[in-house]
């Protein structure tokens, strides 16, 4: 059965993928990758939110010559996203990109794939080997239908032809908008083949109802112990993605980076506006790296006693409101300098 620390370990430009490593963020810019000056711009936004990989689409050779400018501009790994061409790969490797995303099955004939993989061994970079419920080769459609099995059979062809040709600097994504299918497809590559997986939901939707979605997947799939980067898909700004990745890491206990806000359902005893303060302190707490706990609750009876595990700590009630850590009161504040109270008490305890 797939461990996570006994998957063979590849390297993206300098993250370590698999073998134990953390499981790492990925995203991908929607900027035109042959105007370098936006796309840039977008990356080092994704930088400063904690993404670790990034990926950027290459449509054709102008943007894979762009590859070397953005390469040298930025802090992060570059993944090149290739279909259909095998020379737009060939390019992105010779300019710099640390890895290469592409389903070998549109690329192109076995000698082409293989030109790719001779190019990727010689200029030290790695291959993901993208397969999703969109992309299956259409006699396994026809013999299986659109399902775990056919994505997973899928996937091992290109992992064989991989393998033929000496070639395991690679990892697998096998990627479906359907959560179960995804899942199951996941699992079973997983009982079969050592190499790193790449996971998320692919085409989860947009900021509300694709962060559920790739929350449901990716966290059911975390928890199997599967899975050694991701990334969440959300139509949207690629930010949020990161934003999402690192929360749902941080609720599966396995990476921390950033305050984890802690906040009660609003009832009929609260006197204060919890819904607008408690969006208030989760965008303030934004630009924190550390982690730490911060508990916004609406009852300054029990908020103390209730979120008392938590670090940091608000309770309002009617026109003010307590101040507390670790559970313990600190001082009675105004409602209007609850936000500001707190943000004091976080900066003078030496956080950033």
């Amino acid at each position: 059965m797939y461990k996570r620390e006994e998957t063979k370990q590849i390297n993206v430009g300098g993250v370590a993928v698999g073998g134990g490593a953390p499981v790492s963020i990925q995203s991908m810019t929607n900027t035109d990758t042959r105007d370098a000056e936006a796309t840039l711009k977008q990356i080092h936004a994704l930088e400063d939110a904690g993404c670790e990989i990034i990926r950027v689409a290459v449509p054709d050779m102008e943007a894979a010559g762009r590859i070397r400018t953005i390469r040298d501009n930025i802090a992060i790994p570059l993944i090149a996203d290739i279909h259909f061409d095998h020379k737009l790969a060939l390019t992105s490797v010779e300019n710099g990109a640390d890895c290469i995303r592409i389903n070998p099955g549109n690329i192109g004939s076995e000698e082409k794939v293989v030109r790719v993989l001779d190019a990727c061994r010689a200029n030290g970079s790695s291959i993901r080997i993208g397969v999703n419920s969109g992309s299956v080769e259409k006699e396994l459609v026809k013999q299986y239908g659109v399902c775990a099995e056919s994505l997973v059979i899928s996937a091992s062809r290109h992992v064989e032809l991989f393998e033929k040709h000496g070639f395991t600097d690679f990892k697998v994504s096998l990627k479906g908008s359907n959560v179960p299918l995804s899942i199951e497809a996941y699992r079973q590559f997983a009982e079969q083949y050592p190499y790193p997986l790449h996971i998320g939901i692919t085409e989860a939707g947009t900021l509300f109802s694709g962060t559920v979605k790739s929350s449901a997947g990716i966290g059911a799939i975390l928890s199997l112990g599967i899975g050694d980067t991701l990334r969440v898909s959300l139509t949207g700004d690629p930010v949020q993605e990161v934003r999402v990745g690192w929360e749902i890491l941080k609720s599966m206990g396995l990476r921390r980076r950033g305050p984890e806000v802690i906040s009660c359902p609003t009832c009929g005893r609260a006197e204060i506006d919890l819904i607008t303060l408690a969006e208030n302190v989760q965008e303030s707490l934004k630009e924190f790296r550390d982690y730490f706990t911060v508990a916004v609750m609406g009852c300054p009876v029990n908020g103390p006693g209730e979120a008392k595990e938590a670090d940091y700590g608000i309770a309002g009630g009617k026109g003010q409101g307590l101040l507390f850590k670790k559970g313990n009161i600190i001082s009675k504040v105004p409602e209007g300098r609850l936000l500001e109270s707190l943000t004091d008490m976080l900066k003078a305890e030496g956080l950033s």
